[in-house]
């Protein structure tokens, strides 16, 4: 259950800028800044006031790449407008957040190999927008703009891992942030034994991201360490040492998904034999056992599609009574599925051509599962290849 990503350094973005000036050019507004009556860091990476844009980070390379020296880093004056800009000196204007607007919050991290992946797919199933290996220092900025999305990201989540460690001392900062500008977050924390940790990564033969040159044992304990004081600020501890993947979702499915129950997808597919079987069916039905269409003139030229070619269908001998019994059974195996943690399933309905009877049995059969409140989607393959 590892996880891969990019360096979270790789993906930190600098204006053109903040490439070009000098550290002398750096030094002297430092200075020019300080002269002012300057207090108070003006933060690593992102100010403190995390709705500034463009706030010049050239300052916060790792020392020997033209850095300015500890002293000289720009200072922001305790009194200087919420908004101003550091780096020009120049002030943008933001609005307050109204609380309808701002989203709901899910912070998801814990040991490597416990789960993380799994808990923000899950969650990602249930309709969060989800955000891998974010660095902390972005979490408020990945808020706001939530918030500005008119609705439409009402609830983040967002994965936190050892592969950002050199981020972690700015999540107090950044949880801070978040209680001020009142958004609520809750952390997840998966957890799991060294055991059942060393099993997983010699299963999937690859090393811990903390280990080293030493063994699996030492980079989980590395780890722990360094989340130890996380996980005791987590709202959710979940232990894996002994749940399967199923269990995990079920338990993720307990806490976030509320009084409905975890939503099940269908896709109802038409389908020709001879056109071969969907790979990614998850039932197949065959409906050769009707009566062929083709073989009466008049509907020959016309699909399921048409009223009078559904009509030909289901007035055949056991066309409604296998309608209904599939129907029940599908109520079965989706009442097995959402209890797995399944969120997708795909029925392929097949005929000789996909042209006639897998078309008019697939368009009632979706019917069906949407008034049960199934969301469902019907796609007719082969039809119109003839």
């Amino acid at each position: 259950m590892t996880e891969h990503g990019a360096d979270p350094e790789e993906r930190t973005a600098r204006t053109p800028e903040s490439h070009t000036r000098t550290s002398g050019d750096r030094a002297r507004r430092a200075e020019a800044l300080r002269a002012g009556g300057g207090a108070g860091d003006a933060g690593h990476g992102i100010g403190n006031d995390r709705r500034t844009r463009d706030v010049d980070t050239s300052w916060a390379a790792p020392p020997g790449d033209g850095r300015a020296p500890e002293d000289d880093r720009p200072r922001q004056d305790a009194d200087q407008e919420d908004g101003a800009d550091v780096s020009t000196g120049t002030t943008i204007e933001t609005a307050a957040l109204p609380d309808a607007a701002i989203p709901e919050l899910v912070i998801i991290s814990g040991m490597s190999g416990a789960g993380r992946s799994t808990a923000a797919k899950c969650l990602e199933d249930l309709g969060w927008f989800v955000v891998d290996n974010l660095p902390p220092a972005l979490i408020p900025t990945m808020v706001e703009l939530g918030a500005r999305s008119q609705g439409n990201v009402a609830r983040i989540a967002v994965v936190v891992d050892v592969r950002g460690r050199r981020f972690f001392d700015n999540l107090r900062e950044s949880l801070a942030d978040l209680e001020a500008r009142h958004v609520t977050r809750r952390i997840v924390f998966l957890e799991s034994s060294d055991d059942a940790l060393v099993r997983r990564f010699e299963s999937v033969r690859r090393p811990h991201p903390l280990q080293g040159d030493g063994r699996i044992v030492d980079g989980i304990a590395a780890e722990r360490e360094l989340l130890r004081e996380l996980r005791g600020d987590a709202d959710l501890v979940i232990d894996t040492s002994s749940l399967n993947v199923h269990e995990l979702r079920a338990k993720m499915d307990a806490r976030f998904a509320g009084e409905e129950e975890p939503e099940l997808r269908a896709t109802v597919m038409s389908f020709g034999f001879k056109y071969g079987l969907p790979v990614d069916a998850d039932l197949v039905v065959d409906m050769r056992f009707l009566p062929n269409p083709h073989w009466v003139p008049e509907l020959r030229p016309f699909t399921g599609l048409n009223e009078e070619v559904s009509s030909y269908v289901l007035n055949q001998p056991g066309a409604k009574e296998f309608l209904d019994r599939y129907a029940e059974l599908l109520q079965l195996v989706a009442a097995g599925y959402r209890r797995e943690g399944k969120r997708y399933v795909t029925i392929a309905v097949g005929c000789t051509g996909g042209k006639h009877r897998s078309v008019a049995m697939s368009e009632k059969l979706a019917a069906r599962l949407a008034a049960e409140g199934v969301e469902t989607v019907v796609v007719h393959r082969d039809m119109g290849r003839e």
